[in-house]
């Protein structure tokens, strides 16, 4: 999941749990997401049948394969590409050359050909630069990457910075290759060419944003690849259905590390200016429960709006911040600490099919791929409902509530307690340092009700929401 210290790409230790869960909001439930029957089921198909199209294209930071990924989102959403020149300066990084592959292959001395990257994408090393020639099996194998422990997976091994060429495959056949010549031909071209990124904003009534990234690097990968882009795809189907968003919502596609980097070099300015919350979607498709990895900042409101919406979905792993992983650490770098975590399933790294041939087609489910997209969508509307903060207009003393159709006009013995709980706490703690998250955590009352409660009361203009005045600039 992060830079490959040369030959491998390896994420180093995963982060910890926190001692104790955060506190939650079991009883705020989210109003429900997705639809329910037929359609559902027509989103279960487009999504395997997207992954189908998905899977066999040769990923990586740059190429043919990363455009072709891209066209195939862009029919799911409407993309803007952009292609950032071989060479580009990104703040401590420079775009690298694109990676063209034509064919690679081993064949072995009785002429049986193995390790074929147009039979699997993870046979090549990533970047492999190019060579032809014949070795004896020694020199062959100091080219060789396999996995003792998992001795029928490919591994994914990738070379991004260091000039190498070589192939993977599973151990147990690189054990039995026998004595003799091997022909080998890695038929790939270095060349001034581009990385490809994409991006689509949602507009929402205010100027406030939420970031939605993910990664198109990796090649035939199910879970820690092509589950993060298939989610986000349709969870902008999904936002853009809804009838009103208080939030514009940026789904970014790039490639991991370089990608952000780069993006955060175009965009960053302007995130660090619009930004409130913000979400990497990786490892999103297996059917393992939902583990949720904090921003930087612990308590920020992308944070909040998960302790709100999730555990209606089942039990959580919450997991501190560590520099340590996807892009959040881009995200979250000193220089733009920008309030962005990150829903998982199971976390990368923690999975034995983890960057192996293993994490295939049969380790993610149309139903985990389905619950994650309500899942994220149900932290969207605890956003787009509960980060709001609002002004008390008539903050001296308690408004008269009964003139305003606000509270009963008639009170017999105690049935009328507590009717309006939700628009005395509304009332009190909008005084523009509590957002309706805050207020829900502090009350425990459901996030919903104290929504309807806030629009209510500006209604009969006992409240201004605060960000009302502020321009759309998606």
């Amino acid at each position: 999941m992060s830079e490959a210290p040369e030959a491998s790409e390896t994420p180093g230790p995963s982060p910890t749990p926190s001692p104790t869960p955060p506190p939650t909001l079991a009883s705020s439930p989210i109003a429900p997401e997705g639809a329910a029957g037929a359609e559902r089921e027509g989103e279960r198909r487009a999504l395997r049948g997207a992954l189908d199209r998905l899977w066999p294209l040769l990923r990586s930071l740059t190429g043919d394969g990363v455009r072709a990924t891209h066209d195939v989102l862009g029919e799911l959403l409407p993309l803007e590409r952009t292609e950032v020149p071989s060479g580009t300066p990104v703040f401590d990084w420079t775009v690298p050359p694109e990676w063209v592959v034509h064919r690679a292959f081993i064949e072995t001395p009785d002429g049986q050909r193995i390790a074929d990257v147009r039979e699997h994408t993870l046979h090549l090393v990533n970047y492999s630069v190019p060579f032809v020639g014949t070795l004896t099996r020694a020199a062959l194998d100091r080219h060789l990457y396999s996995l003792p422990e998992a001795p029928d997976a490919i591994p994914y091994v990738t070379s991004y910075y260091a000039p190498r060429w070589g192939f993977c495959l599973p151990d147990r056949q690189r054990r039995a290759l026998p004595e003799g010549d091997y022909r080998v031909v890695v038929d790939t071209e270095m060349v001034a060419g581009s990385m490809t990124m994409s991006e689509v904003v949602l507009p929402g009534e205010t100027g406030r944003e939420v970031l939605l990234s993910t990664y198109t690097c990796h090649p035939s990968m199910a879970n820690n690849e092509l589950s993060g882009p298939l989610v986000a795809a349709f969870l902008y189907r999904r936002l853009s259905r809804w009838p009103r968003r208080r939030l514009s919502y940026r789904f970014v596609f790039t490639p991991e590390t370089i990608g952000a980097i780069a993006y955060l070099a175009l965009r960053g300015e302007h995130l660090r200016a619009r930004l409130d919350a913000g979400y990497v979607l990786t490892c999103v498709g297996d059917p393992g429960p939902f583990t949720f990895k904090r921003s930087r900042r612990g308590d920020s409101l992308a944070d909040r709006a998960a302790e709100a919406a999730l555990p209606r979905f089942g039990p959580v792993g919450w997991l501190d911040y560590e520099p340590i992983g996807s892009d959040e650490r881009q995200y979250g770098s000193p220089g733009f600490d920008l309030p962005v975590a990150s829903l998982m399933r199971t976390m990368y790294a923690t999975y034995p099919e983890y960057h192996t041939s293993a994490d295939d087609r049969e380790l993610v489910t149309d139903a985990a791929l389905q619950g994650s997209v309500d899942a994220y969508e149900a932290m969207c509307r605890a956003l787009d409902r509960g980060g709001s903060s609002y002004r008390n207009l008539r903050p001296h003393g308690e408004p008269q509530l009964g003139r305003r159709g606000l509270y009963p006009d008639v009170t017999v013995g105690a049935e009328n307690a507590r009717v309006a709980d939700a628009i005395f706490w509304v009332l009190n703690f909008s005084d523009g340092g509590h957002d309706l998250l805050a207020i829900a955590r502090r009350s425990g009352l459901p996030l919903d009700a104290l929504a309807d409660a806030a629009e209510r009361c500006a209604a009969a203009g006992l409240l201004r929401r605060l960000d009302d005045d502020e321009a759309t600039d998606a």
